[in-house]
């Protein structure tokens, strides 16, 4: 079923909506929700929060972009339950490790006074992504959205593990001199 077929039932208050959200997106929230809390159970209710979430969004909401609307609210959900539970060492660490490489970059604080900043900072962040090319924009993406670990990417991308480390050291390098360069350092 098409995404706006899909988003067309959310409007119509239709519990079928549901239902195709998961056969379409199921897997896709699923891989997100476990990458981040790497527990079966707990991935499995972030996805079915996820729902939950669209439901109430949709409407008065209607997303252009189904996938990533349910992506940014499977990713929001996870990390607010890894949070809670602090899960570090049922997954090896992976999150906490992706978010503490990130961290020098861009700072998670958030204050009156920055969200200004932190508004210049995505906008200089996308305008970033766009400088890099489909494999390094990749990479950057499976790790520090999807918090893929750097097996997995290599995995992914038929590289060998070192050779992602130093592909994302060096793109996290040039972020970082983007951001100075823009004055957000």
């Amino acid at each position: 079923m098409e995404d706006n077929q899909i988003i067309d039932l959310y409007f119509a208050r239709s519990e079928q909506a549901i239902q195709e959200t998961d056969t379409k997106y199921g897997g896709y929230c699923y891989s997100i929700a476990y990458n981040i809390l790497t527990n079966q159970e707990d991935a499995e209710e972030s996805v079915s929060d996820t729902y939950l979430s669209a439901w109430n969004a949709i409407p008065p909401r209607r997303p252009s972009l189904l996938a990533a609307f349910l992506g940014k609210i499977t990713r929001n959900i996870s990390l607010d339950r890894w949070r809670k539970y602090r899960a570090f060492k049922r997954g090896g660490g992976q999150v906490e490790i992706a978010l503490e490489e990130l961290r020098d970059c861009v700072s998670g604080e958030v204050s009156a006074e920055e969200k200004a900043i932190r508004r210049e900072i995505l906008a200089c962040l996308n305008n970033f992504l766009e400088t890099l090319n489909d494999v390094e924009r990749n990479i950057f993406l499976c790790r520090y959205w999807y918090l893929d670990s750097i097996a997995e990417i290599a995995e992914k991308s038929g590289f060998s593990d070192s050779k992602v480390k130093s592909m994302l050291h060096r793109i996290r390098k040039r972020l970082n001199a983007h951001l100075e360069k823009e004055g957000l350092r």
